[in-house]
């Protein structure tokens, strides 16, 4: 599954704020996420504010345009937007700056390694 890493950049004095909203995400909006093919979505957070977001989806493009069909999305991105700087006038999910990954371990290990491997965990 292709793999999606990306920033945005929360207003240093509201952090804390964004970080205990999003520690109880509207349950209709993970379950829109989760519908319209949003899997393993992390955000991490520097205390600058920096924000990278981390998601896997068959098509991001497919996924986040399913996101934007929803009404439960509209509400969720008007919520943030107070929240991030450099948006000119995008909501939070059409300013996303997305990162070309140069890495990712497993897709250079041996698989004959990997497989012993994991055998030799269970």
């Amino acid at each position: 599954m292709p793999r999606y890493c990306f920033l945005l950049q929360v207003r240093p004095e509201m952090l804390d704020e964004y970080s205990r909203r999003h520690a109880a995400v509207w349950p209709e909006m993970t379950a829109a996420l989760a519908e319209s093919g949003w899997r393993n979505y992390s955000l991490f957070a520097r205390p600058d504010g920096l924000l990278v977001g981390y998601v896997e989806a068959d098509d991001l493009d497919a996924a986040q345009a399913a996101m934007e069909a929803t009404e439960v999305n509209a509400r969720w991105q008007a919520e943030m937007a107070p929240f991030f700087t450099g948006l000119a006038g995008r909501r939070p999910d059409e300013g996303l700056l997305l990162l070309t990954e140069v890495f990712h371990l497993e897709d250079q290990l041996d698989p004959t390694t990997t497989r012993a491997r994991e055998q030799d965990t269970r």
